[in-house]
């Protein structure tokens, strides 16, 4: 009983506290849940897209922006670039655009093509317009079916969580086309 009554005390003390330093810092705050919406009920969601990459040409749409370590061409460690590509409904180039997928990538691994992806997809379309869905993680080039976790997202999004599965449909050193199949939680 003494324990349960630490823990509590201990509990209302931290709260005290934190509530003391907010009003001390001018930047700290409560917020009540309910005015950013996360009353209403979490939503699961699946979204299907595809892009296109062009990687030369005056129409680049993934750029290099430093090239890899020379040493490690075969795995591109150390090469940074930015996309900015359509997210399409399906996987011909000319289907309906969506939004757009624009982001960075990192050769990160010295003994394979792996990469740090950190991108947004960016929707354009009905009550998703203007909102977005963010995703970093390890890209393992070499598996078929790769998994990236969501961390976040904007608008319709806010507080989104999820994962997103990608795969390639076709890669060769001027272009690729990429599907993405995204389950995420919102608001």
């Amino acid at each position: 009983m003494a324990s349960k009554f630490l823990i509590f005390s201990l509990l209302v003390s931290s709260q005290v506290l934190t509530s003391t330093l907010a009003d001390e810092t001018g930047f700290v705050g409560t917020v009540n849940p309910k005015e950013l919406g996360l009353h209403k009920t979490r939503k699961f969601s699946h979204f299907k897209f595809f892009f296109h990459e062009r990687f030369t040409g005056s129409n680049a749409t993934a750029v290099t922006i430093v090239p890899p370590i020379p040493k490690y061409n075969a795995t591109s460690f150390g090469l940074v670039g930015i996309t900015d590509n359509a997210l399409t409904v399906g996987s011909d180039p000319n289907t309906k655009v969506v939004g757009r997928i624009e982001g960075l990538y990192a050769g990160t691994s010295q003994t394979e093509f792996n990469v740090l992806l950190v991108v947004n997809f960016v929707l354009t379309e009905g009550k998703y317009n203007g909102s977005s869905i963010a995703v970093l993680g390890r890209n393992r080039i070499s598996l078929k079916v790769r998994e990236l976790p969501v961390i976040g997202g904007s608008g319709v999004f806010k507080f989104a969580r999820g994962y997103a599965e990608t795969s390639t449909l076709y890669f060769d050193a001027d272009r690729s086309a990429i599907e993405y199949n995204i389950y995420v939680s919102h608001y």
